[in-house]
């Protein structure tokens, strides 16, 4: 059987396995409400990162099962002489497909996709719960720069 990766941009059809994946772990399902039948915000929340040129909502199949996914945002700055960054996030493997180099192969290809679209950075944020992810996240060559907040409504 083939591990070779296919990357191709999220359909409505792929959501209900997105947000699968997304609530398919500890932090996830306290945030998530995943059910069979999803809710309407769900699916404005996909019509709009659909229609927008600056946001690529991702899907990873390998054999044809869905194995991953993660949400890239290309972002205008002024800083950096006007240069572009992208943001990535929501990055998740299915968990039956964890701990086999995904991840690693999914993080190549959104570098190489933010370098195509001449961005001059990759920038994440992950919770501080998620310590062998941020493990993970420095082996790629990703180094805590700055401190993150947020303020939650």
């Amino acid at each position: 059987m083939s591990k070779e990766l296919t990357f191709r941009r999220a359909s409505q059809d792929d959501l209900i396995d997105i947000v699968r994946m997304l609530s398919d772990d500890t932090l996830g399902a306290e945030r998530e409400n995943f059910s069979e039948i999803l809710s309407d915000n769900y699916l404005k929340a996909f019509e709009i990162i659909n229609s927008d040129q600056n946001q690529e909502l991702t899907i990873v199949e390998m054999n044809g099962e869905k194995v991953a996914t993660f949400h890239l945002t290309f972002i205008q700055y002024l800083t950096h002489h006007g240069g572009l960054r992208a943001q990535i996030e929501a990055v998740r493997t299915n968990s039956k497909y964890r701990g086999q180099g995904i991840g690693r192969k999914v993080f190549e290809y959104a570098i190489k996709r933010a370098k195509e679209k001449g961005c001059i950075l990759l920038q994440l944020t992950s919770d501080k719960k998620r310590p062998d992810a941020l493990r993970f996240y420095e082996t790629i060559g990703f180094v805590a720069t700055h401190e993150g907040m947020k303020l939650k409504f």
